[in-house]
């Protein structure tokens, strides 16, 4: 683990590195049925279970295992588990609370498996896996009922409990970061880093990765042309919020496509002091909700954002396909990685 740990810390300096696209978007095109979510454990399970996607890694690991070898064959470098909504707190909407250690341990070990087949087919482009920790279905910091502002469907407590135990799953099965995505709440996601500090302490693991901890990266959602998360911070202020964390990446992903990310984005990439990152979707959704951007709109509305020098990581969110990412990662090949301050500091000791 600190060996893949080094490697990737050294692979990250040299290029950009992909990110693979939308888990959900490719398991929509199998057009499953109830039946596929159901383990022989669950063949009675009172609650419909059509469309938890994270339990996939257990009725049908045979589709999960597929979508990442597309994205691995399309170019990307790090793949995402199939955990979006790995936590206790999420699954309790189909019962399966009880199940989220597992659900963790299965897709981790089952992107790990298909990871080391292609670095060991590909050497000289070793691949990695990123542990999602998606937001949960809750928020910390808004009321969902509008004639009681005060109120609190979740705590911080109860939030990192959820996440300590995503994390364990994700770590025994082999990831080589964690991902903690889709931030609409910071004080959800300072709930995901408490766990994982707490975690890492328990397993007297350091935290920062230049120490030999995982990698943590960050990733929030600007959830519309206001420019802030839906609990109201600006990019700024969202920054500094989770900077007291050694992290590996901060960015931005989902809500928005490319061209309606891009002035966000330059506020991480002009003040971030880690690694930045961005997976927007493919354009905006229509009036159906699907998502229509092609490979070549992505791309091209993607590309100034490596000429200006302002990614260390690139991948899709919701709507993009093997094809989104096969045109990034041949589009991120022409363009040198962002300099992060520590790396510029370097550059100049050895000048």
């Amino acid at each position: 683990m600190q060996n893949r740990t080094q490697l990737l810390l050294n692979v990250i300096k040299n290029r950009i590195l992909v990110l693979d696209g939308a888990m959900g978007t490719m398991i929509q095109r199998y057009t499953l049925t109830e039946d596929d979510f159901r383990t022989p454990a669950l063949k009675n399970h009172p609650k419909a279970l059509k469309g938890n996607n994270d339990l996939l890694s257990l009725s049908r690991p045979d589709i999960i295992k597929a979508i990442h070898r597309e994205y691995l064959e399309a170019g990307a470098d790090i793949i995402e588990t199939n955990t979006f909504s790995g936590t206790s707190i999420a699954q309790e909407d189909y019962g399966l609370s009880h199940l989220a250690y597992e659900l963790n341990l299965a897709s981790a070990k089952i992107a790990r498996e298909v990871a080391d087949e292609f670095t060991a087919k590909e050497p000289h482009k070793p691949r990695f896996v990123a542990g999602a920790m998606g937001p949960t279905n809750r928020t910390a910091s808004i009321s969902p009922d509008v004639n009681d502002p005060g109120y609190r469907a979740i705590t911080f407590d109860q939030l990192a409990a959820a996440y300590a135990e995503q994390v364990r799953g994700l770590l025994d099965g082999g990831v080589d970061i964690l991902l903690v995505e889709t931030i609409f709440d910071t004080l959800n996601a300072k709930a995901a880093l408490f766990a994982i500090q707490d975690v890492f302490e328990e397993r007297s693991m350091p935290l920062d990765p230049h120490e030999g901890g995982i990698p943590i990266m960050i990733s929030g959602t600007i959830t519309d042309a206001s420019g802030r998360t839906l609990s109201g911070q600006t990019t700024e202020a969202f920054l500094i919020s989770v900077s007291h964390v050694p992290l590996f990446s901060v960015g931005l992903n989902c809500a928005l496509g490319a061209k309606e990310l891009r002035p966000y984005l330059k506020v991480l990439a002009d003040k971030a002091p880690f690694y930045v990152s961005a997976y927007p979707n493919a354009g905006l959704p229509n009036e159906f909700g699907a998502y229509d951007q092609g490979a070549g709109e992505m791309g091209h509305e993607m590309e100034p954002f490596l000429k200006d020098g302002m990614l260390n990581i690139l991948g899709g969110c919701c709507g993009t396909t093997p094809d989104h990412i096969r045109e990034l990662a041949k589009i991120a090949a022409c363009y040198s990685p962002r300099k992060v301050e520590e790396e510029l500091v370097e550059g100049e000791e050895n000048v």
